[in-house]
C-alpha cells in the first residue's frame, strides 16, 4: 500500500511542528532554570526589600501602589519562607503564565504556530521578561493581569460571546490591584468596545458595564484604604503623573535615557522589530476597522507616548512600561503572518521574518550572557551606576551594625531612609527592630515594632554618607544625643557602592504615629 502524497507532506509538517514545539519547551525550560537560579542565588534588593516588608502586613493598600506585589510575595514565601527564592518566586510562575496566555491569544487570531512561538520566545529574548521578570516589583503581577485582560479581549473578539467583557473586566480589575498604570489601557479598551463592527451592539449591551463595575468591585480595597487615609497613594501617583517642577524642567537627557533603557530592555534589535509589527498592525487595524488589530496596537502606542512625553520631564523607572511590551510581542507576531496573507513582497515578508530570527536569538544570548555576568563573574564593567551591583553588598554593613549592637548594648536600629529600613530589616528579619523614625506615613496600618525595645533604650542610626538635607533637619530638631562610632562601604566586586555612618544616640523615644502634620509624617513625593 502507498501513502498519498498529500498524507506524506501532512505527516512531514506534523513531525515537524512537533520538533519545533519540543524545542522551545526545552528552551523555556532552560531558561525557567536559569531564572529560578538567579531569584534564588542574588540577594533582595531595596525596592525588592521594601516590598517583602509590605508582605508581612495586613493592610488593604500601600502609599507606593496597591497591594498585588505584598500578595505575590507573601505566596511564594508561604512555601519557601523568607529567602531570595521564596520572595521571587511568584514571579517566576507570572512569566510562565504569561507567556500561555501569549500563546493562547496569538493562536486563536492567527491559527499558526510560528506565529505563536514568535511571540512567545520574543518573551524570553527581552531583558525586560527574559531575567528581570523575577525582580519583586508590582510591574510583575500587572504584566500578567494586563495580558489576561487582553486575552479575554481577543476571545471576545474570535467568539462574538459577550460574557467575556465579564472575564476581561475581572483581569482589569486585578491588573489595577497590582498598580495604577492600568489606567494607560483605557483607550486602547476604549477603541476595542468601538470599533465599527459591533460598536452599536456593545454600547447596547450589559457586558461592558457589568465588566467596569466588577473591575471597580476588585479595585475597591484602594479606595477604602485611600479614604481611610486622606488619599495618600492617589495624591502620591498623581503627582508623578503631573510632575511639573523647577527639579523636573525639560531634559533631552532623561528622554534620551528613557530610549537607550527600552533599546537595552526590550532588546536592541527586538525593538526596532516590535515597534514596526505594531505600527504596521495599527495602520491595518484602523484602515479595516479589525478591533484585534485596534486594541493591540493601541495599548502600545498610547502609553509609549505617554512615557516618551513624560522622559522629557521625569526620569521614568525601568519597569514602568513593562506592562506594554508582552501586547507588542503579539502585534509583531500576528503582522508578521498577516504580511504573508496580504500578499506582500516575497522578499519583504523574508526579511521580515530573518529580522524577527536574528531579534530572537541576539535577544536569548544576551539574556543569557547578563544572567551570567551577575551570577557567575567576578568582574564589575558599570562602575557604581550597575542597576543590580549598585544596590548590592549590604553584607558588610549588615556585620558591622550587628557588632556594634554587641559593643554598645543598643536594641533597636533606626534609620533615615526607606531603603536602608528595608535592606536592614530583610537582613535582621525579628531579632531587632528596625525602624524609619521619618516618612512615617508609608507605614500607615503597620504593625508597631515592640515598643519595649525602644523606649528609653540606647538605639544605633544607619545612615548614608553624606546626610542629605532632611536626615540633618530632623536630628536637628529632636533631643538626641548622638556618638559616632564607624564608617562602613558597601562594596560590590571591589567597587565601594555607598558609605554608611553607624552612630550610638540615646535621650530620644520617635513617635511611630505622628500627626499627618508632624514632619516625622510626610514623604518625598518624587523618592
Amino acid at each position: 500500500m502507498t501513502m498519498a502524497p498529500h498524507d506524506s507532506f501532512r505527516d512531514k509538517a506534523a513531525n515537524r511542528d512537533v520538533r519545533l514545539w519540543l524545542g522551545v519547551i526545552v528552551l523555556i525550560a532552560a531558561m525557567t532554570v536559569m531564572r529560578g537560579l538567579y531569584a534564588g542565588l542574588l540577594d533582595l534588593r531595596t525596592d525588592e526589600a521594601y516590598y517583602w516588608t509590605w508582605s508581612r502586613e495586613s493592610v488593604l493598600s500601600f502609599l507606593d501602589h496597591p497591594p498585588m506585589v505584598a500578595w505575590f510575595v507573601r505566596l511564594g514565601t508561604a512555601i519557601f519562607g523568607d529567602t531570595s527564592f521564596g520572595a521571587r518566586f511568584a514571579g517566576l510562575l507570572a512569566m510562565l503564565a504569561t507567556q500561555i496566555l501569549l500563546a493562547d491569544m496569538v493562536w486563536r487570531v492567527t491559527r499558526d504556530a510560528r506565529a505563536v512561538v514568535t511571540a512567545v520566545l520574543m518573551m524570553e529574548a527581552s531583558l525586560y521578561f527574559g531575567l528581570l521578570m523575577t525582580k519583586i516589583s508590582p510591574d510583575v503581577p500587572q504584566v500578567l493581569f494586563v495580558t489576561a485582560m487582553v486575552w479575554a479581549l481577543v476571545r471576545l473578539a474570535v467568539s462574538g460571546d459577550g460574557r467575556w467583557w465579564l472575564a476581561a473586566g475581572a483581569f482589569a480589575g486585578l491588573a489595577a490591584l497590582s498598580k495604577f498604570t492600568i489606567a494607560l489601557l483605557i483607550p486602547a479598551v476604549l477603541v476595542f468596545a468601538l470599533a465599527p463592527r459591533w460598536r452599536g451592539q456593545w454600547l447596547r449591551s450589559p457586558y461592558p458595564y457589568a465588566a467596569a463595575v466588577i473591575a471597580l468591585l476588585l479595585f475597591m480595597p484602594v479606595v477604602v484604604w485611600n479614604v481611610q487615609h486622606d488619599w495618600a497613594s492617589f495624591r502620591f501617583q498623581a503627582v508623578r503623573a503631573t510632575s511639573a517642577t523647577s527639579e523636573h524642567t525639560w531634559s533631552f537627557r532623561t528622554f534620551g535615557e528613557f530610549i537607550g533603557l527600552q533599546f537595552g530592555l526590550v532588546g536592541f534589535v527586538l525593538l526596532p522589530v516590535v515597534l514596526t509589527g505594531v505600527g504596521l498592525t495599527a495602520r491595518r487595524g484602523f484602515r479595516r476597522g479589525d478591533a484585534i488589530a485596534m486594541l493591540l496596537s493601541t495599548a502600545v502606542i498610547v502609553p509609549l507616548s505617554y512615557f516618551l512625553w513624560k522622559s522629557f520631564s521625569l526620569r521614568i523607572g525601568d519597569t514602568w512600561p513593562t506592562l506594554i511590551w508582552p501586547l507588542g510581542f503579539a502585534a509583531a507576531a500576528i503582522n508578521l503572518v498577516t504580511l504573508r496573507q496580504e500578499g506582500w513582497s516575497a522578499s519583504f515578508v523574508a526579511m521580515s521574518f530573518r529580522w524577527a530570527r536574528i531579534a530572537i536569538v541576539s535577544g536569548i544570548a544576551f539574556v543569557v550572557v547578563v544572567c551570567v555576568y551577575y551570577l557567575a563573574l567576578p568582574y564589575n564593567f558599570i562602575g557604581r551606576t550597575d542597576p543590580v551591583g549598585g544596590e548590592a553588598g549590604y553584607e558588610a554593613v549588615v556585620a558591622r551594625v550587628e557588632a556594634e549592637l554587641q559593643k554598645t548594648g543598643a536594641t533597636w536600629i533606626a534609620t533615615t531612609d526607606y531603603r536602608t529600613c528595608a535592606m536592614l530589616r530583610w537582613f535582621f528579619k525579628t531579632r531587632v527592630p528596625v525602624v524609619q523614625i521619618n516618612e512615617r506615613g508609608r507605614y500607615q496600618g503597620f504593625r508597631a515594632p515592640d515598643i519595649s525595645l525602644i523606649a528609653g533604650h540606647v538605639g544605633l542610626y544607619v545612615g548614608r554618607e553624606p546626610e542629605n538635607n532632611p536626615a540633618i533637619a530632623l536630628w536637628a530638631s529632636v533631643p538626641a544625643k548622638r556618638e559616632p562610632l564607624e564608617s562602613v562601604d558597601r562594596v560590590w566586586r571591589g567597587v565601594v557602592m555607598d558609605t554608611y555612618a553607624i552612630e550610638k544616640f540615646t535621650g530620644w523615644t520617635p513617635d511611630l504615629s505622628p500627626p499627618r502634620d508632624s514632619p516625622l509624617f510626610g514623604w518625598r513625593w518624587l523618592a
